[in-house]
């Protein structure tokens, strides 16, 4: 008995006609990885992933080798990829040394990461949260004088694994420094996947009252505890437009140990294509470059649905 191939589309009209999967697979996804991957393997899944039909393909990080081995190799990534018409490549970059090689790189939009909590800042910036803006505000500040976009990612938005629940006050003056400072956009990220859909809306809700426009706030989902598909419904219903997501659902966090896997975006654009809602993602080829990263990787794919369909 083989699978369905394809769900029943059936279309609620308190969603999204079009959302946009902003894919973090060659990036988030590969960052965690023990064993190096080899620079070909990155090229060819970002290539893949351009001819899946993803329109946001994040493609690597410019970081410290020594913190991040696995992307040491980012400008030769930017240099290998098949940049395709209309397809966005951001790059994440934490500083002015790597904003300067990622402009060297041909970088055409970037990204920043930020934290919600004091913790995770001194762990993952190596500075308290109320500094972490000092190092950001000038780099965001030179990327848009060159009329390069800038995301803002923002982390442990709901839970923090040293401090507990976070307070969302503190995410709300996070994302309005951010945006203040010049970032074009926000990833509200559930690091270590405890949210659930009232707190997601919840937190949408109390963004836009502090004046947070809708179309500049996306979400990044984690899985650990099996509610990244009901959070990213309730964001949907909340009028987010962009979602992240991770071919093959791979990724979790260096900095956080109990940050598994992204949600996978295969279960993703099953769920977006049973809702009605169009992506223009070709969800075949988008598990058939799962299955071939996996067979790289020399592990099976964590998502349900590349499991289903890639039998």
């Amino acid at each position: 008995m083989s699978p369905m191939r394809a769900p029943v589309p059936v279309r609620r009209d308190d969603l999204p006609s079009r959302v946009t999967v902003w894919e973090v697979g060659a990036r988030d996804g590969l960052q965690n990885e023990a064993a190096v991957v080899d620079t070909a393997t990155k090229v060819e899944l970002v290539d893949r992933l351009t001819a899946a039909g993803l329109p946001v393909v994040e493609a690597t990080s410019f970081v410290r080798p020594d913190l991040v081995p696995q992307l040491a190799d980012a400008a030769e990534v930017m240099a290998g990829i098949t940049r395709a018409p209309g397809v966005r490549y951001p790059v994440l970059v934490p500083n002015d040394r790597g904003l300067d090689a990622a402009i060297a790189a041909g970088a055409t939009e970037i990204a920043v990461f930020a934290s919600a909590t004091d913790s995770f800042a001194r762990r993952n910036l190596g500075r308290p949260m109320a500094d972490q803006m000092a190092m950001f505000t000038p780099v965001v500040a030179r990327a848009r004088a060159r009329g390069l976009p800038v995301r803002g990612y923002v982390s442990m938005c709901f839970g923090d694994p040293w401090e507990g629940a976070v307070d969302p006050g503190q995410v709300i003056g996070v994302c309005t420094d951010l945006l203040a400072a010049g970032c074009t956009e926000l990833s509200l990220g559930d690091t270590i996947g405890v949210a659930t859909p009232g707190q997601v809306r919840s937190l949408v809700t109390g963004l836009t009252s502090a004046g947070v426009p809708i179309g500049s706030i996306g979400v990044h989902f984690h899985d650990t505890y099996g509610q990244a598909l009901a959070n990213t419904l309730a964001a949907l219903g909340s009028g987010v437009t962009t979602v992240d997501s991770s071919a093959g659902g791979l990724g979790g966090c260096p900095f956080a140990e109990s940050a598994t896997g992204n949600l996978a975006t295969e279960d993703l654009v099953w769920m977006l294509d049973g809702l009605g809602i169009e992506t223009g993602i070709d969800l075949e080829a988008l598990v058939a470059t799962s299955t071939w990263m996996a067979g790289r990787l020399g592990r099976p794919p964590v998502s349900r649905v590349v499991q289903a369909l890639g039998r």
